[in-house]
């Protein structure tokens, strides 16, 4: 039989309220995250690390001390290999997990993958946007360490994909009709913020965050009045506008409820469990945002496993090794896309 390794990239997180700092100093060590030499970065990264460790364990305490990244993510991947094993059962798929700042790291998955001996290699970042920040630095991490046999094909992102769409649009439906179909909400498709000189530099995030946006609310007639929106700042730079804070402090002086989409993500984490669900809840209850609905995350939807099934044997039949699924493409002006410049990251 065919041998498949299908590696799906993610954040990952603290498996313990201990690897809190360790976790923290590991994503802002990265230099897609803090592009300074590594004399200045090492330093700063440790500052960081040690000065917000008590807050993080805090909010990783509201989910019982640990991240849920993992466990959801080995979800995804078992959910992925059936999927594919029924559609090819001539194929052995395998899918591995490859997290970036958190246990399993790249290099031990890169040693499974290699004694796997795979024909072919799908690297499928659960990232549904490329930014440089997130798949680019995953796959840069990956192609350092892996050395093993397999014909490599890397789907670099598939923001308007189908069943990634579908996914959304039945989570958002689900939370309202499970509310009683309120009116006066405000859609707010809230994906994770970026400093705005990334995306000036041709970062193509901001672009396919839109488009899912847009395709999503395209499935919506119900809701006419939808935003995007960011969340999760961090430190003093410009981030990326409008913040979801200030869209719920909107929607609140405008007398209007919220239901809030975590668009850029496909799993629970500490983004939605904790910021969406904890901190912006309690800000909508103060600024009169009511009802405060949040929808659920892709996980593991039969529409979103299933398109990712697709993804992966689409990927398999395309010449370039590094491309975004479908008929997606970045805008013109975008120099960090990967299609475009064909280069990883």
């Amino acid at each position: 039989m065919k041998k498949l390794a299908i590696v799906l990239f993610n954040l990952g997180g603290p498996d313990g309220l201990e690897a809190v700092r360790p976790f923290l100093f590991n994503l802002f060590r990265d230099p897609a995250i803090i592009s300074l030499p590594a004399v200045a970065r090492y330093p700063l990264a440790a500052l960081i690390s040690t000065t917000r460790e008590k807050l993080a364990q805090a909010n990783y305490a509201i989910m019982g001390g640990a991240s849920p990244l993992l466990p959801e993510t080995q979800s995804q991947a078992r959910a992925l290999e059936m999927a594919l094993n029924a559609k090819e059962p001539d194929t052995e798929a395998r899918c591995f997990i490859a997290m970036r700042y958190w246990k399993p790291f790249a290099k031990e998955t890169a040693a499974q993958v290699a004694a796997f001996e795979p024909d072919e290699i799908v690297l499928l970042p659960l990232y549904p946007h490329y930014s440089t920040t997130t798949t680019g630095s995953s796959l840069k991490d990956w192609l350092s360490v892996y050395k093993g046999k397999g014909r490599t094909r890397t789907v670099c992102c598939y923001p308007t994909a189908t069943g990634l769409i579908e996914a959304h649009a039945r989570a958002i439906r689900q939370v309202w009709e499970e509310a009683g179909k309120p009116q006066g909400l405000r859609l707010l498709f809230s994906a994770h913020g970026l400093p705005q000189n990334i995306v000036d530099g041709g970062d193509p995030y901001q672009a396919q965050i839109q488009a899912t946006a847009e395709a999503v609310a395209e499935q919506l007639p119900e809701f006419s009045d939808w935003r995007v929106c960011f969340q999760s700042r961090v430190g003093r730079l410009q981030w990326l506008k409008p913040s979801t804070d200030d869209e719920i402090k909107r929607a609140g002086e405008e007398g209007l409820g919220a239901l809030v989409v975590p668009i850029a993500f496909v799993s629970e984490h500490v983004e939605t469990l904790v910021e969406l669900d904890h901190e912006y809840a309690q800000l909508a209850e103060e600024v009169g945002c009511s009802p405060y609905l949040r929808a659920r995350t892709p996980g593991v939807r039969e529409e979103f496993i299933g398109e990712l099934a697709r993804v992966v044997l689409e990927t398999l039949d395309r010449e370039n090794s590094v491309a975004p699924h479908g008929s997606w493409r970045c805008p013109a002006g975008h120099s960090k896309c990967a299609l475009r410049s064909q280069r990883v990251p």
